[in-house]
């Protein structure tokens, strides 16, 4: 059965981040100072903005509780918050966007699981795995997970915001598989295939999502997500290259030698070691 193969990537752009709330004033560092590295700052920068915007959420989160989601307003989750209004548009857009403030950084983290996917391995699995930061976002905070579970589905506003970041994800892994079947045989059925491929692993995570929040956040959520994830590569696996044809029978690296020159073939989602052994046979046979 074919498989989506992997090709070279090229470098993806980070997504766009809210300016942060300035910091206090003091003396700026001469140019013989030495400078903290971009990424440590970068990082520092991060982890502020993520903080900032947990703490709208669960000022927003009580007050929704305490008053219904209809009557509270922007101005009363800044103020629970001890922040100003203009704060609180730095990082939300609306009162609905504040009940999800991890998305857009979970949505990074699993591109970068894309980006950084060993070049052997099947581009279904690499889905699978960055699906989990999704999964690892809500299982940090069981708690909160389960009282936000309980509020979207009393209020259909949330429900929309949520389902509308299940389709991002959705987007990111379908344009990944999209990018990575074989190369040289395109069909007119890829984008199907690969926007079919992206839901069913979506699907199999928010099955295992949801489930696991009924339950009240109790149980190994990981292990049944592999559960679910094996059932999507059996039955959805087999079926996704059907019509192409098959990859080439036989070891994926061979070498032989043409007098004093050693040839080398590989396919190209040949791991290295293979290839290296290929080689290595021929020359202790020389």
């Amino acid at each position: 059965m074919s498989q989506p193969a992997k090709s070279v990537r090229s470098p993806r752009g980070t997504a766009a981040r809210s300016s942060e709330e300035p910091g206090p004033p003091g003396p700026r560092p001469s140019p013989s100072s030495p400078a903290a590295p971009e990424a440590t700052g970068s990082g520092r920068a991060a982890a502020q903005r993520l903080t900032m915007r947990r703490k709208l959420a669960a000022a927003a989160m009580e007050l929704f509780a305490a008053k219904g989601y209809e009557a509270t307003t922007v101005d009363e989750i800044a103020a629970a918050a001890g922040v100003a209004r203009r704060t609180f548009f730095r990082h939300f857009r609306s009162k609905e966007e504040a009940i999800f403030p991890d998305h857009d950084d979970t949505l990074v983290r699993a591109a970068g699981v894309l980006d950084a996917a060993p070049a052997h391995e099947n581009p279904l699995d690499t889905v699978c795995r960055g699906i989990k930061e999704v999964m690892r976002m809500y299982a940090a905070s069981p708690s909160v997970s389960v009282a936000r579970y309980r509020l979207t589905r009393e209020v259909p506003t949330l429900r929309e915001r949520e389902i509308a970041s299940v389709a991002r994800y959705e987007r990111l892994f379908t344009r990944y598989l999209l990018g990575h079947f074989e190369e040289g045989t395109h069909h007119d059925d890829d984008p199907l295939l690969a926007e079919v491929a992206a839901s069913a692993v979506v699907t199999a995570h928010n099955h295992v999502l949801r489930r696991w929040l009924r339950s009240g956040g109790e149980g190994d959520v990981e292990a049944q997500l592999d559960h679910a994830f094996a059932i999507v590569r059996e039955t959805f696996g087999k079926g996704i290259g059907a019509g192409r044809a098959p990859l080439p029978s036989g070891p994926v690296a061979t070498a032989q030698t043409e007098g004093e020159v050693l040839v080398a073939v590989a396919r190209t989602d040949a791991p290295l070691g293979d290839v290296m052994a290929a080689i290595e046979k021929v020359l202790k046979k020389s």
